[in-house]
């Protein structure tokens, strides 16, 4: 327990320490197996570093993975295309457009291994084309090279005090998992704003995509225990339906307050279910099975005669029901967290559909777009060293893929790489204090090992600090590549200064194209954002909800995460439709209509299937603002058709359902008293209904 505290307190001191041991052994050897650069062994353990050592390892192995796809590419194609430089390089940036587009699609630990066979290819081809005939034996050692970095960068991060990401994933979890039951009290006792509850919800939705991205590494981390990641993507997954529960809960709340039909029993009934979320366990907590049988009694008896009130108290109680079930799933999971134990043995009271995947967001014209920005950016650098002969000119195109591939994902990747080439500006200077002031007098590497260790030591802990993280990672790669540490000393001012100005040059393009090609920003990517998610509500309901519930969830809180970082660049109508969960909870509700619709009536059915035609019409429609008043008809009719349904189960869950899409897209709309007058023989279809 001590060495745990004394690893968590003094957690950036033990990684840079840790690094630069890693950094120094690939570096010492590099040397002694006579490599040709073994600086770059020593750079790409600081590219491959992490604090945690699950996510050294995920980049690690895709590191090898993307570098041995890229070194083969460029050996492909320089020996073949030399003499045609214009096509070469023509090759070689849409390889790399190629690469990055595939990178931005994935937004997981692989993503990684896609970006690394683009820019590799600008790594070792472009400064190649002088001696194409030594292309193989470069990208040979290069590949060497790299891997011997990632071999002592992964051995030291999980044999020398390693930290394993499972602990920082639990940890974040259980922080979620405590803010979730603090909003859910608040919810169910009417405490707070209707502010400060939005601003709770965009913030778990927002931390939901974080543990995500961290929960990543968690199958790559040698370290963690099987059991303890399990129980963790598990959680996870109850994790993805608990927000949107407690969006329902909220709604169905505000929509009994408004008619005045609150029933005393339900104020107690939730005063249970609140006492009950926020105590951690023991003799004190009330039997689950308590809660789920008072809830049970509170439930109306839906029939014929069933009024508003009653179908939005009966909706509000299972979503009660659902919150008790995966509340005490999540605290099961935590307890087996806790103790390490198996998973597979906890029996979950709300268990995901079979299969059921978490989904990511997918923006294929952003990501094409991006490609297409770093492929001009390299062909622009090309044209002018190709047309000035430039030497040491390969530096340019070389850096400009560096840069366009990492900044690709950011709103503003322009700004991202004019940061990059500043702190790349700063360790130049650095490295030319090394070059001819310091390293000259060296004659033993212990030396040369002590005089780099104050530089390359404040690097790493800059590294391990999330907030300086950026800076101390351009810091230390290109202070290592620059230095260009070899067996013996070679530097020359002209040389270093050529290629320093051409490095610099690359960035500067770089940041140029992109700011001309990517002129949008969060904002424009926002619009985007919310334009998908109502396409993809269109499809859900086109495809009469025949999706899997938790894969819809995941998708549509993935989105939800990514706009909620761009909150404040939204209009007011898009950002009530975040804050509230509309399109998500209505998604789900449209899911959840498939366990009714085939044992309905055909005049039920079909009332059901023209409004999700219409529904789908109208949210490829829709641009912001309220949804069409014909489509609330048409919910009201399939309401109308569905409560003439004999009792039971079905009839139930279509009520559930349609009530839920009503809510999630007519939070204001008057109480459904019947089907409207005069639409009981409407035969249109949904979509000319709506045109009209």
């Amino acid at each position: 327990m001590g060495l745990n505290s004394f690893m968590i307190r003094h957690a950036a001191l033990i990684f840079t320490c840790k690094t630069f041991v890693a950094a120094m052994l690939a570096l010492l050897a590099a040397l002694w197996l006579d490599l040709p650069r073994p600086y770059w062994a020593m750079a790409t353990v600081y590219i491959t570093s992490q604090p945690l050592a699950g996510a050294t390892s995920s980049k690690a192995f895709y590191r090898v993975l993307g570098t041995a796809i890229g070194a083969s590419a460029a050996v492909a194609m320089v020996p073949n295309l030399v003499n045609a430089p214009e096509l070469l390089s023509l090759a070689m940036a849409l390889w790399i457009g190629l690469c990055l587009y595939l990178s931005l699609l994935m937004r997981q630990p692989r993503s990684y291994g896609f970006m690394l066979s683009g820019y590799t290819v600008a790594l070792i081809g472009f400064p190649a084309v002088s001696d194409p005939g030594s292309m193989f034996d470069l990208a040979l050692a290069r590949f060497e090279e790299i891997t011997l970095g990632i071999v002592f960068a992964t051995l030291v991060s999980t044999v020398l005090l390693p930290r394993s990401v499972a602990p920082a994933v639990a940890g974040r979890v259980e922080s979620w998992l405590k803010d979730a039951r603090i909003l859910a009290r608040d919810v169910l006792l009417g405490n707070g704003s209707e502010g400060e509850l939005r601003t709770q919800q965009l913030k778990l939705a927002t931390d939901s995509v974080e543990i995500d991205a961290l929960a990543g590494h968690l199958s790559y981390d040698q370290v963690a225990d099987a059991n303890t990641v399990g129980s963790l993507q598990m959680v996870r997954r109850q994790m993805m339906v608990l927000l949107p529960q407690l969006a329902s809960i909220a709604d169905r709340l505000a929509a009994l307050n408004s008619l005045g039909a609150r029933p005393a029993a339900l104020d107690v009934l939730l005063d249970r279910i609140a006492l009950w979320l926020m105590i951690d366990g023991g003799n004190e907590r009330q039997p689950a099975d308590d809660l789920r049988r008072e809830i049970a009694e509170l439930r109306p008896n839906l029939d014929k005669e069933a009024s508003w009130d009653q179908i939005v108290l009966a909706n509000l109680l299972i979503r009660l029901r659902d919150l008790v079930d995966i509340s005490s799933d999540c605290r099961a999971l935590e307890r087996a967290i806790a103790q390490g134990s198996d998973p597979a043995q906890i029996k979950l009271a709300y268990e995901p559909e079979p299969g059921a995947e978490l989904s990511r967001h997918r923006d294929h014209a952003l990501a094409l777009w991006s490609a297409a920005s770093a492929a001009a950016a390299i062909l622009i650098c090309c044209a002018l060293w190709i047309a000035t002969g430039w030497t040491d000119g390969a530096s340019a195109p070389m850096m400009a893929a560096v840069g366009c591939s990492f900044f690709a994902a950011q709103d503003d990747p322009a700004k991202g790489i004019s940061n990059f080439g500043w702190w790349s500006l700063v360790a130049v200077i650095v490295v030319g204090t090394y070059l001819f002031a310091i390293i000259p007098a060296i004659t033993d590497v212990e030396v040369l090992i002590a005089a780099l260790a104050p530089t390359f030591l404040i690097y790493g802990f800059l590294i391990a600090r999330p907030a300086t993280s950026f800076i101390g990672m351009a810091l230390a790669a290109n202070t290592a590549t620059l230095l260009a540490l070899q067996s013996t000393y070679v530097a020359n001012f002209q040389s270093f200064a050529n290629t320093s100005i051409a490095f610099l040059f690359g960035m500067l393009m770089a940041a140029v194209v992109t700011r001309l090609g990517r002129t949008a920003g969060a904002a424009w990517i926002a619009r985007r954002l919310m334009k998908t998610s109502w396409a993809t509500l269109a499809v859900t309901a086109e495809r009469r909800g025949l999706n899997d519930r938790a894969a819809f969830a995941g998708l549509m809180l993935d989105r939800l995460g990514l706009l909620t970082q761009r909150i404040a660049a939204m209009d007011d109508a898009d950002r009530s439709d975040v804050v509230n969960l509309s399109q998500l909870r209505v998604g789900i509700n449209i899911i959840d209509l498939r366990r009714a619709r085939r044992s309905l009536a055909p005049a039920t059915l079909e009332a059901i299937d023209r409004m999700l035609t219409a529904l789908a019409v109208a949210a490829r429609k829709h641009a912001g603002g309220a949804m069409p008043a014909e489509l609330l008809k048409r919910i009201d009719i399939a309401l109308a058709r569905t409560v003439e349904e004999p009792a039971g189960k079905p009839r139930e869950d279509a009520l559930i359902g349609l009530t839920g899409i009503r809510r999630g897209l007519f939070p204001a709309a008057a109480a459904y008293a019947g089907e409207p007058a005069g639409q009981g023989t409407d035969e249109g279809t949904g979509e000319g209904m709506l045109v009209a």
